[in-house]
C-alpha cells in the first residue's frame, strides 16, 4: 500500500506542478540498467558476519514532465532482484538469499544547455524502496532461519545524463546514485533472531532510447 501511495503522489506532482508552471512537453525513455550496490552492513548476532548485495541488470522505464526546454521532473520506475552473500565471520562464504526491490524515484532536472542535439542534464530528488519476494537460501534455512523481514526506505537521489535529441527521438545515457538502506529482521521458528542495519546505496547506469511528445 505504501509502494502505490508513493506512485500516485509521484503521479500527481509529474501532473499538476509542470502544468502550473506552462509544461511543454513529455519525454519517455526505456533503459537497460545496471545495478551497482556499495553495499555495507551491520553483523549478524556474534558471528562477526556482514552481508553484501550483488550487482543486478535489469529494464527502467521513465517519464518525463518537462516545464519548458530548461527544467522537468522525471518519475523512474523498474524492479530487480539481488542475491545476497554473507561476508566475514562464521558465515562467511554462505547465501543468504535473495530479495526483489521496487524503488520508484522523482527527480527535479535541470537540463543545462537547454533542447539542442546534445543536452546533458543534472536532477536530485528522493526515493521510497519497497523490498519483498524474498527467497530464503539453503545455507540460512540450515541454521534456522525461516525469513528475512526488510523496511522500507526513503532517501536521496541524484543523477547525471545526457539526452541526444534526434527530432522527437532520443538516445540516452545517464547515471544515479540512490541512498537506500534497510533494517533486516531475521526470522525463527521461535521469534526474532537479530535485526541488521544494511546500506545498499547504489551506482545505477543506464543506456536507452526515448521519445518526446
Amino acid at each position: 500500500m505504501a509502494a502505490k501511495r508513493v506512485l500516485v503522489i509521484a503521479a500527481v506532482v509529474l501532473i499538476v506542478v509542470p502544468s502550473i508552471a506552462g509544461a511543454q512537453s513529455w519525454v519517455v525513455r526505456a533503459r537497460g540498467i545496471s545495478i551497482d550496490p556499495d553495499a555495507s552492513s551491520s553483523t549478524i548476532g556474534d558471528t562477526g558476519t556482514s552481508v553484501d548485495v550483488d550487482s543486478a541488470t535489469t529494464l527502467e522505464v521513465d517519464i518525463t514532465r518537462k516545464f519548458n526546454h530548461m527544467f522537468g521532473l522525471e518519475l523512474i520506475a523498474a524492479t530487480a532482484r539481488h542475491d545476497i552473500d554473507a561476508v566475514g565471520g562464521a558465515l562467511a562464504g554462505a547465501s543468504a538469499g535473495s530479495v526483489k526491490v521496487l524503488p520508484p524515484t522523482l527527480t527535479f532536472q535541470w537540463f543545462i544547455l537547454g533542447e539542442g542535439l546534445f543536452s546533458p542534464y543534472v536532477g536530485a530528488g528522493i526515493n521510497y524502496t519497497k523490498f519483498y519476494d524474498y527467497s530464503l537460501s539453503d545455507d540460512l534455512a540450515g541454521a534456522g532461519v525461516t525469513d528475512i523481514d526488510f523496511d522500507d526506505s526513503f532517501g536521496f537521489a541524484g543523477n547525471i545524463g545526457l539526452d541526444i535529441n534526434l527530432g522527437n527521438f532520443i538516445i540516452n545515457g545517464d547515471i544515479k546514485y540512490i541512498q537506500i538502506d534497510t533494517d533486516a529482521t531475521l526470522m525463527t521458528a521461535s521469534g526474532v533472531l537479530d535485526t541488521i542495519s544494511v546500506d545498499v546505496n547504489p551506482w545505477v547506469f543506464g543506456v536507452g532510447v526515448g521519445y518526446r511528445f
